[in-house]
């Protein structure tokens, strides 16, 4: 390929570890990585001599990062399906499920509370008033600390076990912001809303699956 290469006027950088080689005779720009042995007991396979390769082409990437001034808003841009793109651009709106967004009136009874906690899957509900604002919110602990206060459930209704004044963030608010709020109130579940009408709940383990944790 070398002489294909030059045909062309392009400048060509071998990066060998044989500096007499027909390669490095012909190229512009040679970057040594000569090593003493291989790693392997016999020196014949190549193993010191590719960790060698590896590093510089390492250092290449960074210099060029460096040198254009590479930010990590450029990396999300064209990696936004990775882990950094996704923590840049991913919205807490594009993780709740609007057709399934576990729901409760405040006079409902427990068991409705926990039959629809249970078949939504997300581990609370959240309860609404008759103008279908957001009065609370039940979660898994609060059914089990009732379960641990009273002996009789046939008078309890969702208002009576429900946490007032739960946490709520706006749709756009990025992931790993919601991720935030979740670690400093310790909690896994994160009402989303979009100019305050309902939208869904926020799973710590959507966050999970989609690697911002």
């Amino acid at each position: 390929l070398t002489p294909l290469v030059k045909s062309f006027g392009n400048t060509l950088i071998a990066v060998v570890g044989n500096m007499q080689s027909y390669l490095s005779a012909r190229a512009d720009i040679v970057l040594n990585t000569t090593v003493e042995q291989e790693a392997c007991p016999n020196n014949l396979a190549p193993t010191t001599s590719t960790t060698a390769q590896m590093v510089m082409g390492d250092i290449l990437a960074i210099c060029l990062m460096e040198a254009k001034g590479f930010k990590a808003d450029d990396f999300a841009k064209i990696h936004p399906g990775g882990t950094l793109g996704k923590k840049m651009y991913l919205r807490a709106g594009e993780l709740v499920n609007d057709q399934n967004k576990p729901t409760v009136q405040a006079k409902d009874t427990i068991k409705t509370v926990i039959i629809e906690i249970t078949n939504k899957r997300l581990g609370a509900a959240v309860v609404l008033t008759k103008e279908n604002m957001i009065a609370g919110i039940i979660t898994d602990g609060d059914i089990r600390r009732m379960l641990e206060k009273y002996d009789d459930f046939s008078n309890i209704s969702a208002k009576d076990v429900m946490t007032l004044s739960p946490k709520i963030a706006d749709t756009d608010i990025l992931a790993v912001e919601a991720l935030e709020i979740m670690r400093n109130n310790n909690i896994s579940q994160l009402i989303i809303t979009d100019k305050g009408e309902y939208k869904g709940i926020l799973h710590l383990h959507e966050l999970v699956r989609e690697g911002i944790i």
